[in-house]
């Protein structure tokens, strides 16, 4: 189950990427708004939906459907992890070297 959302997750992503990149901007209905030759359509300067935003629309609650199931099914797994399973080293006091300077801190 895991796997085939996985799946769908990562072919709405590519979609939804595909689908963004072939929209026209906003700037591009900007002659439209100041009273370019289709500012008298029926829907207004903006023009009805498009296809590609109802897609844009769809894709994005997939993604996010998916997304919400892909990190509910994840939260509840717990893993054995690989630190647990080490000892801890025990640790030994420094011991001083027999070639060590000595220092003499005598005032005079």
């Amino acid at each position: 189950m895991s796997i085939l959302l996985i799946v769908i997750h990562v072919v709405v992503c590519i979609a939804l990427i595909m689908i963004v990149l072939l929209q026209t901007g906003k700037g591009a209905d900007m002659g439209a708004a100041f009273g370019g030759g289709s500012s008298q359509t029926l829907f207004g300067s903006t023009g009805a939906s498009t296809f590609l935003s109802k897609a844009t629309t769809v894709a994005a609650i997939v993604f996010m459907l998916t997304s919400l199931t892909l990190a509910y099914i994840s939260g509840g797994k717990t893993t054995k992890s690989v630190v647990t399973d080490t000892q801890v080293p025990i640790e030994q006091p420094a011991q001083p070297e027999d070639n060590a300077p000595q220092t003499d801190t005598k005032s005079e």
